[in-house]
Formats: C-alpha cells, structure tokens, sequence
C-alpha cells in the first residue's frame, strides 16, 4: 500500500474519532447526575464466600440430633442430675461459649436448656450474606475477650465458671417408718389418710372409718364421713365425739376443712359447706354442679375458692360466696379425685384423672386458662404440694409416688 494513501487514511480515522468522543461522554453526563444519591457499594475480592456471622450457631449446633435420641442418651441426660452430670453440662456450656459464641452465664438442668435453647427471635433467612453486618461486637459484651484481660476465655465464660453450684437436693427413697394398715381398702373413690398440723395421722380401717378422715388446721378436730351419709365431727386428743352433721343421702368420700366451715362431698352429687359452730340447718348451703359422685374436695391457700372434682370428669371451681361454680373444666377423660392448690403462685390448680385419663393438668383460675398437661401412664389418685419448694408429689395408681 502506497505509504502516502496510508497516512490519509489513518488521518481520517482519527478526525473522526476525535468528533464522536465528545458526543458519547456529553450523552454520559445527561444520564449520570454529577452528585449521586445511592452509594456505591463496597468492593470485595473475586471470591464468593457466604458470611455466616448473623446465624446462632448455640441453637444450631444443639438441634442437630434433637430428633434422633437413643435410650442410651436419654439415660446420660437423666444421669445429668449427678455431681459427674453437672460438670459435663458446665464443660459443655464452657465449649459452647468459646467454639459457638453461645455466651451461656448460668450452667442450666438438660430440660432447663432445651428451653433456652429455643430461639425467641426469628432467625435471619438468607444463606448468602457476602458483606459483614455493620454492628461489630466489642469486649464489653462478653463475646470477645479483652485485650487487657489475663484470662484466656471470655467475660461470658468467666461468668458461668464462677457462678455457685446448686446443691442437689437428695430423697430418700427409703421410707423412716413403715405402720401396718390392716383392711386398708382398695378403693380409688375413698380418701382414708390425712396428717393433721399437730402431726397426727388418721387413717380408715375397716368398720372404723369407713371413708375418709380430715383433719383442721388447727390440728384439734376431725371430720368423719360413713358410709351412710353422716359426718361425725370428732374431738382428736379427747377421742370424743363432738357431733353429728347429717343431710346426705350417700356415701361421703369427699371433706375439706375451711378454718370453722366443712364441707362435704357425697355419692348424691351433692356438696354441702356448713359452720360447725352454728346449727347445721342455718348454716348449711348445697352447691349442684356435679351429675356423679363428688371424689374431690380442696380449699384454695387463701380460703376463698373451692375446687371439687367428680366421677363425671368434671373439675369445678366455686366461690365463696356463690351457689353455682364460676369456672368449669372438662378435659379430663376420667374421673377427677386429686386436687391441690399451689402455695407457691395465687390462683394455680392441679388436678389429676382416673384410669382413662392418666394425666395431670394445670390450671390459672385467675383466667381461667389451661397451662400444662402431664401423661403419668396410670390413674393419678393424689397431689400434694410442697410448702418449701415449687415441687409437686403425685401417687399413682396407689403403688406409686
């Protein structure tokens, strides 16, 4: 090629360029605003990699066999409650805050920890997070350890390695005294053994006592309901009868004392409450609620509400001041005989059903609302809170507590 055609050429080329390259960035400064209001976003290196600082890893790490337990763990989780237990669940909290981040502060029971363990906040969603999230933990939350600190773990663990030990409470499982009960009868309905304040025992033997026996809190009378619908109100340390109540029809096998009022369940479905120390026509009043024998009588701590439970599968809550019950609850499947109030927490109600039922439910009678149920897997025929301790002792089927 000529070299002087050549020289045109490229002359021509590079005019021509030289006349659209100020058309194009015009054009770029129209469309892009010299002051843009978005940001540009931070750059990061050619490698994808997902940042998983957002997940809880503490719940993650404890779900992951959750579904999946053996016998054998179940029997390590109830060993837990030994000294051996205990430090294997404080190794673990200690590895959880160090490994996972969990920042556990109290070494917790394996039932108290599944609690904790579940997440109150929903976790984040997005599997693919490829930028950390502004807020960056600092020493001061415990997560971290401090610069200046000598201790090789973190502040939340320092925390749990010097929180105090609970001591395990120990019950014997071996009885202090063992009385012969001859003609004991084997009846789910009777109620025949009741421990007075002034710890006296009674118990229904044979042609004794037919029903059940209670005793005041006082400790000084006890009430006695036969067979024949009578209630004998007896003095405990004379060994005297003091009187004899009567409009029953039936069989009493329920009695619940309330300072100087009594009142009494019977086989006529019938509850009466009556004021020993009036006469009983002036001070008897009958509650009608149950459709079968009443099985169960208890006074609330404050002595202001009564639960009754019956043969109908009924628990029933009266005041005291009313004839007709101000709360009703069919849950049960069976019969309803134990009932106890907390002396814990105002307005919390145990019941336990018959054979058919087999469990013990809680109720808030302040709302009216079911709280927890408990399959024991045999008819429950007594409740008894502690009075010291926010513990509830359950007998079942008669051989079992």
């Amino acid at each position: 090629m000529d070299q002087d055609y050549e020289r045109r050429l490229l002359r021509q080329i590079t005019l021509q360029n030289e006349n659209t390259m100020p058309c194009v960035s015009e054009m770029r400064r129209t469309l892009t605003p010299s002051n843009s209001p978005m940001s540009s976003p931070s750059k990061h290196g050619d490698r994808f990699i997902p940042s998983r600082a957002g997940a809880n890893w503490s719940i993650n790490f404890h779900r992951i066999n959750e579904n999946e337990k053996s016998p054998s763990q179940n029997r390590k989780a109830k060993d837990a409650t030994s000294d051996s237990g205990k430090d294997g669940l404080a190794y673990s909290a200690l590895l959880k805050n160090e490994l996972l981040g969990a920042g556990i502060e109290k070494v917790q029971d394996p039932q108290t920890e599944d609690r904790r363990l579940q997440p109150s906040t929903p976790e984040k969603k997005s599997l693919f997070t490829y930028s950390l999230s502004s807020k960056r933990s600092s020493p001061d939350d415990g997560n971290e350890v401090s610069p200046y600190s000598l201790s090789p773990v973190s502040n939340k663990s320092q925390k749990l390695l010097r929180s105090p030990r609970k001591p395990t409470r120990k019950i014997s499982k071996i009885p202090f005294k063992v009385l012969d009960a001859p003609e004991l009868q084997d009846d789910f309905y009777l109620n025949l053994v009741d421990w007075s304040s002034l710890n006296v025992l009674s118990v229904g033997l044979g042609t004794c006592v037919y029903l059940w026996s209670a005793c005041t809190s006082q400790g000084n009378l006890v009430a006695v309901g036969t067979h024949k619908g009578f209630v004998q109100i007896w003095d405990a340390s004379a060994g005297k009868k003091l009187s004899t109540l009567e409009g029953h029809t039936a069989r009493v096998g329920a009695l619940a004392w309330n300072a100087d009022q009594l009142s009494s369940g019977s086989r006529d479905r019938m509850i009466l409450q009556r004021d020993i120390r009036t006469p009983p026509v002036q001070s008897e009043r009958r509650l009608q609620g149950h459709r079968q024998e009443v099985c169960g009588l208890k006074w609330s701590t404050d002595h202001q509400l009564l639960a009754s439970g019956g043969n109908d599968n009924k628990l029933l809550v009266w005041n005291h001041s009313s004839l007709t019950p101000v709360q009703q609850y069919t849950e049960h499947l069976a019969a309803v005989k134990a009932i106890a109030w907390s002396p814990h927490q105002h307005g919390l109600l145990a019941s336990g059903g018959g054979t058919a039922d087999r469990c013990i439910r809680f109720w808030n009678t302040l709302t009216g609302q079911p709280l927890q149920c408990i399959d024991t897997g045999s008819q429950v025929c007594n409740l008894a809170w502690s009075k010291h301790a926010n513990e509830l002792v359950s007998v079942w089927c008669a051989f079992f507590i």
